[in-house]
Order: C-alpha cells, then sequence, then structure tokens
C-alpha cells in the first residue's frame, strides 16, 4: 500500500535555496465537513510543486469515482486494528464511524528527501502529529463565513441525505471549538483569496530556520570567506 516514490525536488521549486535542500514538513489542512478544505487541497496541489498529497488509509467505503491508492487506500477494520497495533500510523481518528490514518513510513522518508506533505485531516489526527511531530508540522483551520452558508455548501455537494447532512452540520461545532489549537486560521469568504492566503502560509513556513537542515554548513562557509 505505499504510494508513488518521492521525486527528487526541481532546482526552480521552492525546496532549494542558497543553503541546499531543506527538510520537508506536514502541512495540515483541516475544516468542518463542507467549510472547502478538500476543494482547497485539490487546487493547491494543482499549483504548488514540491507538494503531495498524504494518502490515509480509510476503513470507510469507496464512493462512485473513488480510486484505491490515489483518494484513499481503502482497508478492512481488521486491516486497519493491525496497523494501528504495530504502530505503522502516525495519527488515526474515527469520523462519522470511519476510520482514517496516516501510513508512516512513507511521510517519513518523502519530509527526509526535501519533499512537502499535505494532510486533509479532522483536529483529532492534528493533535496527535502536534504531540509527536511539532517541529515537522504547520496546521491551518479553516472556517465558513456562516454556519447558514455551511449548511448551503453541503446540500449543493449532493453527495448526503438530509439526515447526514443534519448529522454533518451538528458536529461542526464540535469541529470548530478547536479553532485555536491551529497554527493559522482563515476565512473561507471566497476560494480564490482563501486559496491565496494558504500559498502565503505555505510559502513562509518554506523558509522557517529548522527546515533549512544545511543551512548552519552555508552560514560557517559564508563566514569563512571573510
Amino acid at each position: 500500500m505505499r504510494a508513488a516514490p518521492v521525486m527528487a525536488p526541481s532546482a526552480h521549486d521552492d525546496s532549494v535555496s542558497a543553503s541546499g535542500i531543506r527538510r520537508g514538513f506536514m502541512f495540515v489542512l483541516s475544516s468542518p465537513s463542507g467549510a472547502g478544505k478538500t476543494t482547497l487541497s485539490r487546487l493547491l496541489m494543482q499549483e504548488e510543486q514540491n507538494l503531495r498529497m498524504s494518502v490515509s488509509v480509510t476503513t470507510r467505503p469507496k464512493r462512485p469515482g473513488e480510486v484505491d491508492g490515489v483518494d484513499y487506500h481503502f482497508v478492512t477494520p481488521e486491516t486497519f486494528s493491525t496497523m494501528v497495533a504495530r504502530g505503522d500510523l502516525l495519527e488515526h481518528a474515527t469520523v462519522f464511524g470511519n476510520s482514517y490514518g496516516t501510513p508512516k513510513q512513507y511521510v517519513e522518508e518523502a519530509l527526509a528527501g526535501g519533499t512537502d506533505m499535505l494532510f486533509d485531516i479532522d483536529w483529532q489526527g492534528t493533535q496527535q502529529l502536534k504531540n509527536t511531530c511539532r517541529k515537522d508540522l504547520a496546521s491551518v483551520f479553516i472556517l465558513p463565513p456562516s454556519m447558514a452558508e455551511l449548511e448551503n455548501r453541503l446540500r449543493k455537494r449532493a453527495q448526503d441525505s438530509d439526515e447526514v447532512v443534519r448529522y454533518r452540520m451538528a458536529k461542526a461545532a464540535d469541529e470548530i471549538i478547536h479553532w485555536d489549537a491551529y497554527d493559522y486560521v482563515v476565512i473561507n469568504h471566497d476560494v480564490t483569496e482563501t486559496l491565496e492566503q494558504i500559498r502565503h502560509i505555505l510559502k513562509a513556513e518554506r523558509l522557517r530556520r529548522n527546515r533549512q537542515t544545511t543551512l548552519p554548513a552555508f552560514v560557517a562557509k559564508l563566514c569563512g570567506e571573510r
């Protein structure tokens, strides 16, 4: 169930600086269902170099059009439980009755190679990553402009029954109260504007000193040129 091998970063993307290749990091987007994180994740992947989507393992049934290994790794509850017991997942959570988790090995290899990983996960998974991988994590919570607009977006998707929409709306408040556990918060009034804000966050996080692993050697070289 491994995803595709990580490719070496291009010399023209943000992973390469004067100091050399930096360490990748985990970039989390979370929101209540319908607030836009899936759309924003897709758009971000289309526009950003050196960014790969973390493909979660899930016990959720496959929806029409979804591809195993691309949208999710679809597994049985028994297989999922085995992965948890073996420590194969960086984080895992149960959402709307289904289990989701992040395979550890692929993510760790990607970060070491300078590739950034995009996560579309909820606050439970984000908190687990925060507890275990804080230095490699940057998190963004996306808020809807209003609860009425959130319900409108859920109904426009036409993926869920009225009962499911009501359940998702009831759960939305439980997720929104965790907004202050995130590094950044944006209100999704307009997808284009929100996407631009998230791209600015991504670029700033790529410049963090602790991610530029060869910076000490570069600075030492600069000092030696005096």
